[in-house]
């Protein structure tokens, strides 16, 4: 068959253009993203009242640097740039308008506390760019529908509170309880969440007591409390007033039941600062290893922390467990920019995050999984409780569904 020059010359062009289609979709860049580079965006307290979570960020930096050094992702490097937002609502702001309006980041990744980020949540959806596994665990951040680019990280607190009522229920179904709580979104999600979970029996709460986050100690409200005479003492705090309370409890010689919110469970910066002798029988719950707990020793998830601790965050505490939040946000959020392939839209990314099926990171405990769905934006929904022994937290019982309830 022979073929006339026009069709020859038309036949080229349309493979051409095919050819050209399908560089197009090998590589797909929206700001933020190239051929060599991924620009993500950080807000963190390094400073100001709850500035014990910075090592959050620092965590962060050190695993993508290390990401780096091994290569990048899919071959491009991972720029990480975080702002210092001193646990401020007005100042987050501030900081993530720089980051997507001047730094011209792909996306907003782990940014910490419940106040920011409510604060930067319709911004960021406006902007419809990613506002991606949030450094706490309110519930609201788990709605596709009003807010399709936020999703958070944390299992939730209304979930965890419900865990505390359920043990509550079943060990000490008389108890009179007395929850201490930040008076801000953070803090009435837990509440929520123990009052949820207690159901019928939610009269076994005699006090609730909240504090406000610019009091400079809540001592006062601790002395209030015990005036009740509660069994329990719930603490949902974060780490500084955490630690308040339990050494003030210990200097008042009371002796309640403690259950302490996992946010303010670290062994370094509340556990020790609030008094060993104190910390005694402190219930928590854990989604994470502890890196302090000799039962990890040999396991191969925490020797690969361990290695990258000393060699890209060595200041740093090994047994803050905000360290270790920090890099299991990180291996979660390379995990989905890996899953993007050459594919770096916004749009892809929200995608690719909303499509994690059973993730396994060495830094979790045994049986929790990462999975999200585009219905599901929480990513981590199992906890298993643990007490406060000697100096290290020691795990009971089965991982535990906050929302079934049931053991899996």
């Amino acid at each position: 068959m022979r073929f006339t020059k026009p069709l020859c010359a038309a036949v080229a062009a349309g493979f051409l253009v095919a050819a050209t289609g399908s560089a197009m979709a090998q590589k797909k860049y929206d700001t933020g993203a190239t051929d060599t580079e991924i620009k993500i965006g950080n807000i963190i307290p390094y400073s100001g009242p709850a500035s014990a979570y910075g090592v959050v960020g620092k965590a962060m930096e050190g695993y993508f640097k290390k990401l780096n050094e091994e290569g990048g992702i899919n071959g491009r490097k991972v720029n990480f740039i975080s702002y210092d937002d001193a646990y401020s609502p007005p100042k987050a702001v501030e900081q993530t308008r720089k980051l997507v309006e001047s730094d011209e980041v792909l996306l907003v990744f782990g940014a910490l506390g419940t106040p920011s980020n409510s604060a930067i949540q319709k911004y960021m959806n406006a902007k419809k760019t990613p506002h991606l596994f949030l450094a706490t665990g309110a519930t609201k951040w788990n709605d596709p529908k009003a807010f399709p680019w936020t999703m958070g990280w944390l299992p939730s607190y209304q979930s965890e509170g419900r865990i505390y009522a359920k043990y509550l229920l079943k060990e000490k179904p008389d108890a009179k309880i007395a929850v201490l709580y930040q008076n801000d979104d953070f803090g009435k999600d837990y509440l929520k969440g123990i009052q949820d979970g207690l159901g019928a029996k939610k009269s076994m709460i005699v006090a609730e007591e909240s504090y406000e986050l610019s009091e400079p100690t809540i001592d006062s409200h601790i002395v209030k409390l015990k005036s009740l005479n509660p069994d329990v003492l719930v603490i949902f705090t974060t780490p500084k007033f955490g630690a308040q309370t339990i050494k003030k409890v210990g200097e008042l010689g009371w002796k309640p039941t403690m259950i302490i919110a996992n946010v303010s469970a670290s062994t370094a910066t509340v556990m020790k600062p609030a008094g060993l002798d104190n910390a005694q029988g402190v219930i928590s719950a854990s989604y994470a290893k502890d890196a302090s707990d000799p039962q990890w020793n040999n396991d191969p998830g925490m020797k690969e922390f361990k290695a990258f601790h000393a060699k890209y965050v060595p200041e740093a505490n090994v047994a803050d467990s905000s360290l270790l939040t920090g890099y299991n946000m990180a291996q979660t959020m390379a995990a989905v920019l890996k899953q993007c392939g050459d594919d770096l839209t916004r749009a892809n990314v929200m995608k690719q995050a909303a499509n994690i099926k059973g993730l396994q990171q060495g830094g979790l405990l045994p049986g929790i999984l990462i999975s999200t769905s585009a219905t599901d934006f929480s990513p981590i929904e199992q906890l298993q409780l643990m007490r406060f022994k000697g100096e290290r937290w020691e795990l009971f019982g089965g991982v535990l569904d906050g929302e079934a309830g049931g053991e899996r």
